[in-house]
């Protein structure tokens, strides 16, 4: 008995010794590795995910940021407008977008005649629709940073079971049950199991960070909404008394 066991130690040390995790990936089985090529095309399109949504919030927190005190520092609206409308269309977002649509439509209908209150409802309504446009434009590769977090662990352990059953495979097959019939198997299901974890990971905590901090920049947008309906109003009202 004590000699099997130090024949089978002696057998690991042989099998793992100078051994890379990137020489287990070389000798994966053609089976497990067809399915193991799709993880790095899978983590290149999840980081590419979380650098686009990165850059976004960003813009989006910059421009409320900065339109929300031009607003409440009494800066003329119709000069705002104007510093708006020469940014360009790809750093248009958050309240910038908000306000551009919202006071376009002021405009229109304060072009040769006198706003009525009434009035008002179609900039209220062209704020909802420019909020509405920029919630699904903070959405953006959500739900795909999602399905990534869901999905890929079942793929690991998809490969981990495949790797048990080509140990079993193994096992049956060889003429002594010794750990070098079946480490080979056990060594692709541990390496399924760890890039299944490798994609799933980041593709989570990204996943929500990036809803609370949308969340977050969606309400500072429709607050901004909220606060230039509420200055349009008392301007409208001022001019007709």
């Amino acid at each position: 008995m004590i000699t099997d066991v130090n024949k089978n130690k002696h057998f690991s040390d042989d099998l793992f010794k100078d051994r890379t995790a990137q020489d287990l990936l070389n000798e994966l089985s053609p089976d497990i590795e067809s399915s193991y090529i799709r993880f790095p095309n899978g983590s290149d399109c999840t980081l590419s995910a979380i650098k686009n949504r990165w850059q976004h919030l960003s813009k989006v927190n910059n421009a409320n940021i900065a339109n929300a005190s031009s607003l409440y520092s009494g800066e003329d609206l119709n000069e705002l407008y104007e510093i708006v409308g020469n940014i360009p269309r790809d750093e248009l977002t958050g309240s910038r977008n908000v306000f551009k649509h919202g006071f376009r439509e002021f405009l229109r209908l304060a072009d040769g005649q006198k706003i009525s209150i009434e009035d008002l409802e179609s900039v209220n309504r062209a704020i909802r629709v420019s909020l509405a446009r920029e919630e699904d434009s903070l959405m953006k590769h959500l739900p795909f940073l999602a399905n990534v977090g869901s999905v890929s662990p079942y793929v690991g352990l998809f490969g981990t079971v495949w790797g048990i059953i080509n140990s079993f495979q193994g096992l049956s097959d060889a003429t002594q049950a010794t750990i070098n019939a079946v480490a080979p198997g056990i060594s692709e299901a541990l390496v399924a199991t760890a890039l299944g974890l490798f994609a799933a990971i980041p593709a989570v905590v990204a996943y929500n960070r990036f809803a609370s901090e949308s969340d977050s920049q969606l309400q500072q947008s429709s607050i901004f909404g909220e606060e230039l309906a509420s200055i349009l109003y008392r301007q409208t009202v001022k001019e007709k008394n």
